[in-house]
C-alpha cells in the first residue's frame, strides 16, 4: 500500500546578515545551512494496517505525509503509494486518499455541512447510493445528524473535527492520513473520534497513518508505531513491544497510617509526589522488586493502603528520546545539519 525507501528531504536555509553591512553581504556572498528534515527513512504499510508516526516539533512528520501525499517532491530515495509515485500522479492519488488535518478545515465555512458533503459528493463523482450509504453510517456512527444542517461556523471544536473525519472517508478512500485528529478535543470527544477510526479500519480495511501528540490516539487506535527524531527513524515496532523494552519503572503510591514527614528516604526510590499521608514513589520495573519494596518501607512505617501501575506511554517515549540525547552527547551520532559557503 505504502513503500517508502531511503527517503530524504534536504531544504537549504539561508543565513541573513542584519544592518546595512549585512545587506552588502548578503548580496556578495550568501552563506546557507543544508537541514535534513527527512534522512533516508524505509517503511512500508499494508493494506488495512494502522501505524501511529511519532516525533517532537521538526521531526519531520508533516514533512512525510507531503512527500505521501504529493505536495513535496523528496530529495533522493523511493516512495510509492499504491503502486504510483505520489508526486508524478497527484490526481490519481487524490481519488485513493483521504486527509484530515486538525488544524485545517475542509469544509465551507459559511456554508451547511450537508452542503460540503454534497461537494465532495461531485467532486469525486460519487453515484447516488454509494453517497447515501456513506452518510447513512456517518449519521449514526459520528452523530452528524445532530448538526448536518448547521453552518460549520456554528459548529463547536469536536463536531467539527466528526464531519471532517466523515468527509475525509465520503470517497471510499483506501489510506487516510490523519494529522492531530483530536486536538484541542474534550475527554468524551476524543474517545468517540478514536473508536469510530478505529472501527473503520476494522470494518473497511482503510490503511491509516496518524499523527498525534496525544499519544493515548496511538495507543488505541494503532498497534505499530513508527517514532522519528530530527529527520530519522529511530524506532518501527509494537506499542506493547515499545513497552516492554522501555518500561523499567513503576509507579507505587502509598497511603501511610501517619505522615513519616518529609525527611524519609527510600532506597532504590524516587519521591513523585508528596502529600503527606500519601506519597507516590518511582521504582525499577519488576513485580518482585515493587514487592520488595512495599515490604522494605511496611517494616519502618505503618501502611495504610498502596497501589501499583506501570509508567504511561509518554513517561516511556520520552526515556527513549532521554537515551537517543545522551548517545548524541557522548559522539555517537552524527551531525545532521552542516554550513557550506
Amino acid at each position: 500500500m505504502i513503500e517508502v525507501e531511503e527517503i530524504s528531504k534536504v531544504y537549504t536555509q539561508f543565513k541573513r546578515s542584519s544592518g546595512v553591512l549585512g545587506a552588502i553581504k548578503n548580496l556578495v556572498s550568501r552563506e546557507h545551512t543544508l537541514i535534513n528534515a527527512v534522512n533516508q527513512i524505509s517503511f512500508t504499510i499494508k493494506r488495512g494496517e494502522a501505524v501511529g508516526y511519532l516525533g517532537p516539533n521538526g521531526a519531520g512528520k508533516s514533512t512525510m505525509i507531503k512527500m505521501l501525499t504529493g505536495i513535496l517532491v523528496p530529495t533522493s530515495g523511493k516512495v510509492t503509494v499504491n503502486g504510483l509515485v505520489p508526486h508524478k500522479h497527484r490526481h490519481e492519488i487524490a481519488k485513493k486518499i483521504g486527509i484530515v488535518f486538525g488544524q485545517r478545515s475542509q469544509l465551507w465555512w459559511d456554508l451547511p455541512v450537508e452542503d460540503s458533503f454534497e461537494l465532495h459528493k461531485r467532486i469525486y463523482k460519487l453515484n447516488d447510493a454509494e453517497y447515501r450509504k456513506n452518510m447513512n453510517v456517518f449519521l449514526e456512527l459520528l452523530s452528524l445528524k445532530d448538526f448536518i444542517n448547521q453552518p460549520v461556523r456554528q459548529l463547536s471544536l469536536g463536531q467539527r473535527m466528526r464531519a471532517e473525519i466523515g468527509l475525509a472517508l465520503l470517497h471510499n478512500p483506501e489510506i487516510v492520513f490523519l494529522d492531530e485528529p483530536t486536538i484541542g478535543l474534550d475527554v468524551t470527544a476524543k474517545d468517540n473520534i478514536r473508536a469510530f477510526i478505529k472501527q473503520m479500519n476494522l470494518d473497511r480495511k482503510v490503511s491509516i497513518l496518524l499523527t498525534s501528540h496525544d499519544l493515548k490516539d496511538i495507543e488505541e487506535i494503532c498497534p505499530r508505531m513508527l517514532i522519528v527524531n530530527k529527520g530519522e527513524l529511530i524506532f518501527d515496532g509494537t506499542v506493547d513491544h515499545l513497552k516492554s523494552n522501555l518500561s523499567m519503572e513503576k509507579i507505587i503510591t502509598i497511603e501511610f497510617v501517619i505522615d513519616p514527614g518529609h525527611d524519609f528516604e527510600i532506597e532504590n526510590a524516587v519521591i513523585m509526589d508528596d502529600y503527606g499521608i500519601r506519597k507516590t514513589f518511582k521504582i525499577n520495573k519488576g513485580l518482585n522488586s515493587a514487592i520488595d519494596f512495599i515490604q522494605s518501607v511496611s517494616k519502618r512505617y505503618p501502611i495504610k493502603d498502596f497501589t501499583l501501575q506501570d509508567s504511561d506511554i509518554e513517561d516511556i517515549i520520552r526515556v527513549y528520546y532521554r537515551s537517543l540525547e545522551d548517545v548524541s552527547a557522548n559522539g555517537s551520532n552524527q551531525q545532521k545539519q552542516m554550513s557550506v559557503v
